[in-house]
Formats: structure tokens, C-alpha cells, sequence
């Protein structure tokens, strides 16, 4: 039985945060990150030595790592090495503001100190000014330490004694203790670079590059490789790209790589899996050799050869899973096209499952593969490339127990390969040429989320501005070469791909406006450096929208609905409504689910749901769903289970504590052209002004096929009698 190759492949990235002109770093995502997950990436690969897989890391990510091993700090690193006696008001507002940023449920809420502290931050107030009031100085200290430590990866307190014990004492830490914790999180900053070369060193992990900012290179050379997928996008005023800047970004990733590593590299996964026809030259003229992208990359370039059919399945699985070749003149690159929905499973999906039943069913569907192609007459490569920080904070155990019985499972199975994509390529070379390279990314195969919007191009129009300035004053030969090179920085940073991420209305954040202020910033110090005031639209936001806030609104009115399945528009004209597949944070899922949106609301006595299907009417959209589950985590313990949710009569069972309850009103559930739920408040024990803190899954077996909302969970309040007459005062 041939084996089949799984090709793992990580790709760690974080946006050059620093303002180095300005001296200031507001934000602590590579310290975190660091400490949790780029750490705990490699203690998870030595764990398993037989286990080989790729790791592509960012160039500026390691600028940024490297600069907190050698001393280097940020304003929440700052604050947290404050005395909590001595904290100026300022400080412990940011503190009150900023130290809770973390998913709440799988790592606030399993430590009881951190919950108790979001509870005293979060359930008396909106302001952290009313707030502060009621934070003694061992609170504050205690919150400086959690925001930390729960930044610490799970595998870091089994190596270490002496941190469990720290994090088994759980409060009324002292001040020398604070900072002995944060002397460790340096320490073990300085530890995610060598232990990365040592693994590729050992010859177990391959280890890859992408652009040194992070740019889309394709938009970097010519804007208009934007409307190859997109015809009719808008684009800037200024259309043209910047060759050279792309030729710069690919050189100095390739020297900065071989700086860390001691090799140059051979791979690499073009910012966003970015990638045209154009880009060839390019990196083969710097040494690469393969890079990777997105499969419907491959479907637009074989003009839909490959592509997935109504039910997700592959179409001519044996061109999908093998690498291909791509050229452009004399220079030849081999590249392989990543598997989205098994990425997506581990990106979204797996976080809700137990770790081992969760890399047992990935591994059948690596297993299902290789028979799909068993008879193609090529080694079949599953390629899974995600990102190797974000999803894990949505793991309850950082993901521990999921990528050990992964890693331990594939390296045992006599009928996987894990392999780097490097190695594959050298035993197996393409064989077949793709006749041009499609210009698109691996989100929805185009450029959606970093051109065409207003902002976007606003964006775009004020850096092309910024760096004519530049070229026409470096013209004049008046300027110190390293006060120019400085400048030059500014704009290479400024192309980075993540600050256009946050422009639109494609993704939000509560940290919107400062994106926005340090992309502005960036473009602004090129004018400082060389004495010149900057422009005055360079101090005015580009996004105007801010924070779009929760992604889903609150009920204004009592609904009247009857549970028939049947579309009424007023029945939910005052529901919350929230459109699935909006994705708001770092990460974007590239499959589409089987709910297209759901509303919720309620009469004066039920909690109202209803679920819209990707394909309607609901009863044949949802026909695959063996399972609707309405997770609460207000009240706790609680589900809904939907059982046959797509029948003519589905089954609806209130479970608290995993045992059934059927005390109480009985709950209405029917599904037709739209599924329908109604749940008494009785049922969940809820009265009038409870929070309701809940999310929707859909499961086949024990497989999840969607959730919503894809990150976070609803929120609302059980109205009381007066609900209406509030609502109509405001």
C-alpha cells in the first residue's frame, strides 16, 4: 500500500508592530504569541522526533522575537513591569482596558483567579474609570501577572517545576515574583529561534520564508493583477506597483533567514498565499525553489479542472493532491496547492472536539484521500497549511491534546508519510506544468481584503504618495544615506499586508483605529526623517468606521413567531441577525458552512432561533446535519440538542449537565424553508435581566460542519415585561 505524504506546514506571521522612528511599541502580540505558541510549536515537534513537518517564519516576525530576546519591550510589557503601587491613573485605565485581551472562555475562565478579576472588570461597569475604583493594589498586580501567564504555553508548566508551582500559587503575588515571571517570558523568548534551528538542523522540520514586511508581492508589482479575479474592482488612482520594492522585500527575507538559520532558504509562502504569473522571476532569481498557495489557486488555473462539487468533494482529486510546476521564461518553480477544507477543520472546527477523537477523524480523512488517488500513479502529497498561532487560543487546552495525538498518530500509521514539502519535491518532482499561474490569494482566490474598498484605496493612494516624495528627494543627494535607508524602512513597512487587512468592512477589531494610526504613522515618519512636515490627510483616519463592534446587533422588539419552518419577513424584522461567514479577526476560513445566517430574539417567555441555509430551503441544506447544538455558556452547563434537525419533525432536548431536563415548557422546534427554535426561559432557569451568553453548531456524528458565530459566542439580556416600552423611549 502506497503511503500517502501529509505536508503540515505552519506559517507563523505577526505585523512589524514597532514604531522605531517614534520609540514606542503599543502592541504585545509577538510577546504573547511567543511565550504560548511559537514556543510551544517546537516543544510539540520534539516531543515527536519522527513527526516532520514545515514551518514558514516571517521575517519581521523574527526581527520582532529577536528584539524582546535581546531586552526589548512594549507598552503592555511596560505597564506590567510597573509597581502596582505606583501605577499613574493613565496606566491603570490601559491596564483595565488592554490586560483581559484574550479568548474568555478557554483562557480567562479555566483560571480562577483571571475569571474573578474579568468579573470585577467586566460586570459592574463599561468604564474602566468607574471600574478602577473597586481594584485593590493585589488586584492590580495579580491582573499584571495573569495577562501573562495565561500567555504560557500548557507544555511549559510540564517541563518546568518551578513555573507550574508559580502558576499553582494563583494570586497575592509579590512584586519580586511578577518580575521573575517576566524575566522567565524573555527567557523564553531568546529559546524560539535556536530551538527552530535545531529542529531544521536534526532534519525534521524544513523551515521557510515569505516577504520581509509581509506584502501581497502580485500588488506590489502592478495593482491591476487585482482584477484577474476581481474585473470590475476599484482601484487606486495610482495603479502602477513597485517592482524593486518587491525585488527588496524577497532579497532581505532571504538574507535575514539565512542569518537565523544558517541557510537560505528553499521555500516559501507568499504573503497570503499571494501569488500571478509575475512572481516567478522573482523568487527563483533569489535561490527559491517551491512555494504554496491556496487549491482554488489551482481550480482558476486549470480554469476549473479542479474545484470541489456541491457536497465539498474534490473533482479530479489526483491534480489537486500531487505538486505541479509553474514557469515563466527560463525560471521554474515547483509549487503545491494546500487542502482548505482540512485546513479549515483545524483552523475552526477541531478547537469544539476532544483532542484525540478530533486527529483520529483528520487522519481518516488523509486516509480517505489516498484511496481517492490511489490509482493516479503519482505519490499522493496532502498539503494542510494554516496559520500556527491564532486558532490555538480557542483550543480549551491550547491544543495540547489535539496535535499530540496528531503528531504521535500520523508518525505511527503505517499508511501516512509526514514529510516537509522540500523533502517530497526532491523525490518526487512535478511532473505536469501549469500553463500560467492565476493571480489570486488563498481568501476566495482574489485580493478582496487588501484593494478595492474606498479605504483600501486611500490607503494605497497616500503610500504611493509617500513614496514619490521619497524617490524624488533622494534624487537630491543632501540627505545622510542612513537617515534615506531609515525612510526606505518606513515605506517597506508600510507596504505590509496586515495594515490593509484592517480597512473595509472585510475584517474589525477593537484595535481598528490603531492600525489605522500606525500604518499613518509609518508613511508620516518618512516626511520627519528627512525634515519635512508630513501631509496633513496623514493625521486624519482612514477608516472612519472604528471598531464595528459585536457582528450581530440586539433584538429592538418582542417577536411574534409562529414555529412552522416557514419564511415570514415580520415574524423576525426585530430579531439579532448575524451573516455567517463574515469573518472579523486574524484569521479568515476559506469553506463555506451550511448556515448562511442566524437570527435570535425572543417573546416574553422563550428564547427565539433561526437558522438560514447555505443552500434553502433549509430542510435540503441541512440535510447532512445529524445535530443542531445551542452551546450556552450563560447559563452554564447547559445545551439544546436538536436531534434529525433537517426532518419533518425534529427533536429538541433541554441537557444540563449532560442529563436531560424536562421540567418546565415544552420546546418548539420545526424546520422547512428555514429552521425554527423556541426555547423556554423556564427551561434554562433564566429570569428577566440574565445575561445569555450562547453559539450554534452543527455536527454530522461527531464531526462539527459550522458554527456561529465562527469566533466568540451571541450576546444578549433576558428582557423583562417592560422590554418594549425601553426599547421605545430610546
Amino acid at each position: 500500500m502506497a503511503k500517502v505524504a501529509l505536508a503540515m506546514m505552519w506559517h507563523q506571521h505577526q505585523p512589524y508592530y514597532p514604531d522605531d522612528v517614534g520609540g514606542e511599541n503599543p502592541m504585545p502580540w509577538v510577546r504573547l504569541h511567543g511565550t504560548k505558541d511559537y514556543i510551544g510549536m517546537a516543544l510539540h515537534l520534539e516531543e515527536v522526533p519522527e513527526f516532520r513537518c514545515t514551518i514558514n517564519l516571517g521575517p519581521s516576525l523574527l526581527l520582532q522575537i529577536q528584539a524582546y530576546a535581546d531586552g526589548g519591550t512594549d507598552k503592555h510589557l511596560r505597564i506590567s513591569r510597573m509597581p502596582a503601587d505606583g501605577l499613574a491613573r493613565d496606566d491603570a485605565l490601559y491596564l483595565l482596558d488592554n490586560f483581559f485581551m484574550a479568548f474568555h472562555d478557554a483562557m480567562i475562565r479555566p483560571h480562577s483567579r483571571y475569571a474573578e478579576l474579568f468579573q470585577m472588570r467586566a460586570a459592574h461597569a463599561e468604564s474602566a474609570a468607574n471600574v478602577l475604583v473597586r481594584f485593590r493594589e493585589r488586584d492590580i498586580r495579580d491582573l499584571q501577572v495573569w495577562s501573562n501567564l495565561a500567555w504560557f504555553h500548557p507544555l511549559l508548566f510540564e517541563k518546568d517545576p518551578e513555573l507550574a508551582q508559580f502558576k499553582a500559587k494563583g494570586r497575592r503575588y509579590t512584586e519580586s515574583e511578577k518580575n521573575w515571571l517576566l524575566d522567565k517570558q524573555r527567557q523564553i523568548m531568546g529559546q524560539i529561534i535556536p530551538k527552530h534551528r535545531k529542529l531544521a538542523e536534526d532534519g525534521q522540520v524544513e523551515l521557510t520564508t515569505t516577504p520581509f514586511f509581509h506584502p501581497i508581492l502580485p500588488l506590489l508589482l502592478d495593482k491591476r493583477y487585482a482584477r484577474e479575479a476581481m474585473p470590475e474592482a476599484p482601484l487606486p488612482a495610482h495603479k502602477e506597483g513597485y517592482p524593486e520594492d518587491a525585488d527588496v522585500h524577497v532579497r532581505r527575507a532571504v538574507e535575514a533567514h539565512e542569518k537565523h538559520f544558517g541557510a537560505p532558504p528553499k521555500g516559501m509562502w507568499p504573503s497570503e498565499g499571494s501569488v500571478c504569473q509575475g512572481i516567478i522571476p522573482l523568487l527563483a532569481k533569489h535561490g527559491l525553489e517551491w512555494i504554496a498557495t491556496d487549491e482554488e489557486i489551482l481550480g482558476c488555473s486549470t480554469h476549473g479542472r479542479v474545484g470541489r462539487d456541491s457536497r465539498g468533494y474534490v473533482r479530479n482529486p489526483d491534480q489537486l493532491y500531487r505538486p505541479w510546476r509553474v514557469a515563466e521564461g527560463p525560471h521554474e518553480l515547483g509549487i503545491v496547492f494546500r487542502d482548505h477544507a482540512l485546513s479549515d477543520q483545524i483552523g475552526f472546527h477541531y478547537q469544539r472536539a476532544q483532542g484525540g477523537p478530533a486527529a483520529h477523524d483528520f487522519l481518516g480523512k488523509i486516509h480517505g484521500i489516498g484511496d481517492a488517488c490511489r490509482h493516479s500513479g503519482v505519490a499522493t502529497l496532502v498539503p494542510v497549511i494554516l496559520d500556527g498561532e491564532n486558532c490555538w487560543e480557542y483550543y480549551p487546552d491550547g491544543g495540547v491534546s489535539f496535535l499530540r495525538s496528531l503528531y504521535q498518530g500520523a508518525a505511527r500509521d503505517p499508511g501516512i508519510d509526514p514529510v516537509t514539502v522540500g523533502e517530497f519535491l526532491r523525490k518526487n518532482p512535478p511532473t505536469e506544468t501549469l500553463h500560467r499561474l492565476f493571480a489570486g490569494s488563498w481568501i476566495s482566490h482574489n485580493f478582496a481584503i487588501w484593494i478595492g474598498h474606498p479605504e483600501d484605496c486611500r490607503a494605497w493612494d497616500a503610500l504611493h504618495e509617500a513614496r514619490a516624495f521619497l524617490v524624488n528627494e533622494s534624487k537630491k543627494g543632501r540627505y545622510d544615506p542612513a537617515d534615506l535607508a531609515r525612510a526606505w524602512d518606513e515605506i517597506y513597512i508600510a507596504e505590509g499586508s496586515d495594515w490593509f487587512w484592517w480597512y473595509g468592512d472585510d475584517h474589525s477589531s477593537a484595535l481598528d483605529a490603531l492600525f489605522d494610526h500606525l500604518f499613518r504613522k509609518h508613511l508620516r515618519n518618512v516626511y520627519e526623517l528627512l525634515d519635512h512636515e508630513p501631509p496633513g490627510q496623514l493625521f486624519e483616519p482612514i477608516s472612519h468606521s472604528g471598531s464595528r463592534g459585536e457582528p450581530h446587533g440586539q433584538p429592538t422588539s418582542f417577536l411574534r413567531v409562529r414555529v412552522d419552518g416557514r419564511y415570514s419577513y415580520f415574524e423576525w424584522i426585530n430579531a439579532a441577525r448575524y451573516t455567517c461567514g463574515q469573518e472579523r479577526g486574524t484569521m479568515a476560513r476559506v469553506t463555506q458552512g451550511p448556515m448562511k445566517a442566524v437570527w435570535f430574539g425572543f417573546s416574553p417567555t422563550q428564547l427565539l432561533i433561526r437558522v438560514d441555509a447555505t443552500d434553502p430551503p433549509a430542510r435540503v441544506g441541512l440535510s447532512s446535519v445529524s445535530t443542531l447544538r445551542v452551546g450556552f455558556v450563560d447559563p452554564a452547563d447547559r445545551e439544546v440538542v436538536v436531534t434529525s434537525a433537517a426532518k419533518s419533525k425534529p427533536e429538541a432536548t433541554v441537557l444540563h449537565r449532560e442529563k436531560p431536563t424536562t421540567q418546565g415548557s415544552p420546546i418548539e422546534v420545526a424546520c422547512d424553508r428555514i429552521l425554527e427554535l423556541a426555547v423556554p426561559f423556564d427551561r434554562l432557569e433564566l429570569k428577566p435581566d440574565d445575561k445569555v451568553r450562547f453559539y450554534i453548531e452543527l455536527l454530522q456524528g461527531e464531526t462539527s460542519l459550522d458554527r456561529a458565530p465562527r469566533e466568540g459566542i451571541f450576546e444578549t439580556t433576558v428582557p423583562g415585561p417592560d422590554f418594549e416600552r425601553l426599547m421605545w423611549q430610546v
